[in-house]
C-alpha cells in the first residue's frame, strides 16, 4: 500500500492509528465518521422509500389486474353481435403466441346507473362468466353473490362494494341502465335504458375500479350498447410485463381493423403519473445523500486546515502536490464508499424485513401505520429492485467523489514555507 493511501486512511478514522492517535486525529476521524453516518443514513432512506413506492405500485397494480385482462382484441366500429360470433376466430390467432394462456369474448361501454335520485357513471363490461377464469380473477373477488348469476336473459349484473354503498344498493336490488344512445322523437331525445338486478358485488380494494366498474353478460351488454362501445377477446399473458412486447406481435396476425391494447395502455396516466411522484421523490430524498456529501465537503476542508503541518512536513520530504492531493482524495472516497455501503446494506436489509419491522414498531408505541379498513392492506408493502439500489449507490458515490476535489486541490496548492513560519 502506498504511504498516500494509508495516510487517507489514517484521516478517513478507517485505521487503528487514526481512531488511537493524538487529539487532533481523533477530531479528524470524529467528523469523518459522522460524515460516514450521515451518507448511509441518507443512502438507506433512499432505499427504503423507493422500495415501499414499488410495494404499493406492485399492490395496486396486481388488485388492477384482478378484475382486468392483459391485453384486450377489438375492433373498433364493428357490430357487437357479428363480433361475439366470430371471436373464436380473434382467440385462435391470438393463441398461436405461446405467451397467451387463455382468451374470452366481451363488451366494453360507458354508461350510467341510476338508483332513485341518485346517478353514477360507470365502465360497463360484457363478459362470459364460464370463460372469465381464464383472463381474470373477477370470481375470486366477489364478497357477496357469484359469477355463474351472470347469464343471458337474466339481465342480471355484478357491482363493485363503493358503488352498491354510494348508490345503496344489495344484492336483490334493482337498478337502471342507461346507455349514452337512444332514440329521438317529437318528444324529445329518450336515451337506451334497462332494469337490471344486482346478482353480486365485488371487492378489489383499488377504489377506482371498486366506485365505477360493473360486468353484466357479454349478450346482455351487446343488447344495450349496441351502438357504442366495443367488442372483442380478453387474452391473459404468461408474464404481465410482456404485455406491451406481446401485443405488437399479434397485430400481425390479426385482421383488418382490429387493434391490441394492453393493460399499460389501459392505464397509462396513472402509471405515468406514478413514475413522475417516483422520480420526484428519488430528486427530493437525493437532497438528504446531498446534504451529506457537503458535509463531508466541509470535514475535508477542515482536515486540511487541522493538518497544514503535516502537509507542510511532506512537502519539504519530497512529496508532489499531486500526491498530497491524493492523500485527501482517498480520504473522502474511503469515508464515501464506507458510507454508501453501510447504506446500502442497512436499506436493504430493512426493505426486505420491512414486513417484520413495521409490526414490531407498531406494537412497541401503540400506532397503527395502515388501518385495514381505510386502506385495504394490513401492512406496508416493500419491493426492492436491484436497479434503484444500483442508483442510489452510484449517485452516493459520485456526489462523494465531487465534493473530496476542491479540499484535495487546497490541499495540493499550500506552500510550506509560509505554513512552517506561521506554525
Amino acid at each position: 500500500m502506498s504511504y498516500e493511501w494509508w495516510i487517507g486512511a489514517r484521516y478517513a478514522g478507517l485505521s487503528r492509528a487514526g481512531r488511537g492517535g493524538r487529539r487532533g486525529d481523533r477530531f479528524v476521524s470524529f467528523v469523518a465518521s459522522s460524515s460516514m453516518a450521515g451518507i448511509a443514513l441518507g443512502v438507506a432512506a433512499l432505499i427504503i422509500v423507493l422500495s415501499v413506492m414499488n410495494g404499493f405500485q406492485t399492490q395496486v397494480r396486481d388488485r388492477m389486474l384482478s378484475v382486468l385482462p392483459h391485453i384486450e382484441l377489438y375492433v373498433a366500429g364493428a357490430d357487437h353481435q357479428q363480433v361475439l360470433e366470430h371471436w373464436q376466430d380473434l382467440a385462435r390467432r391470438a393463441e398461436a403466441n405461446p405467451e397467451v394462456r387463455g382468451a374470452a369474448p366481451f363488451v366494453a361501454a360507458q354508461g350510467m346507473l341510476a338508483r332513485g335520485q341518485a346517478l353514477s357513471g360507470v365502465q360497463i363490461r360484457g363478459i362470459d362468466p364460464a370463460m372469465e377464469p381464464g383472463v381474470s380473477d373477477l370470481a375470486g373477488q366477489m364478497v357477496m353473490g357469484t359469477l355463474d348469476s351472470l347469464a343471458p336473459g337474466t339481465f342480471n349484473i355484478i357491482i363493485g362494494n363503493q358503488l352498491a354503498q354510494s348508490l345503496g344498493l344489495d344484492v336483490g336490488s334493482t337498478v337502471l341502465v342507461l346507455a349514452p344512445q337512444g332514440s329521438i322523437s317529437p318528444a324529445g331525445f329518450s336515451p337506451r335504458m334497462r332494469r337490471f338486478t344486482v346478482s353480486g358485488i365485488f371487492s378489489t380494494g383499488y377504489y377506482e375500479y371498486d366506485a365505477s366498474l360493473a360486468f353484466v353478460d357479454v349478450q346482455d351488454a351487446a343488447r344495450v350498447f349496441r351502438d357504442s362501445g366495443v367488442a372483442g377477446v380478453r387474452l391473459r399473458i404468461a408474464d404481465m410485463q410482456r404485455a406491451p412486447e406481446v401485443a405488437h406481435a399479434l397485430l400481425g396476425s390479426l385482421p383488418p381493423g382490429a387493434r391490441a391494447q394492453d393493460w399499460t395502455q389501459n392505464n397509462r396516466t396513472w402509471f405515468a403519473a406514478v413514475k413522475t411522484e417516483k422520480r420526484m421523490m428519488f430528486l427530493i430524498l437525493a437532497l438528504i445523500v446531498a446534504v451529506a456529501a457537503f458535509n463531508l465537503l466541509s470535514s475535508l476542508v477542515m482536515a486540511v486546515k487541522d493538518k497544514r503541518s503535516d502537509i507542510a512536513i511532506l512537502r519539504t520530504l519530497g512529496a508532489t502536490p499531486r500526491e498530497i492531493a491524493r492523500i485527501f482524495l482517498v480520504q473522502g472516497a474511503l469515508i464515501g464508499v464506507a458510507g454508501t455501503v453501510a447504506g446500502v446494506l442497512l436499506g436493504t436489509l430493512t426493505a426486505y424485513n420491512i414486513d417484520v419491522i413495521v409490526p414490531f414498531i407498531e406494537r412497541l408505541f401503540g400506532v397503527q401505520f395502515l388501518p385495514q379498513q381505510i386502506y385495504f392492506i394490513s401492512e406496508l408493502p416493500s419491493n426492492p429492485q436491484t436497479s434503484d439500489i444500483i442508483a442510489v449507490g452510484a449517485t452516493s458515490l459520485v456526489l462523494s467523489l465531487l465534493a473530496t476535489l476542491y479540499p484535495s486541490w487546497r490541499a495540493s496548492r499550500l506552500q510550506p514555507a509560509q505554513v512552517l513560519r506561521h506554525d
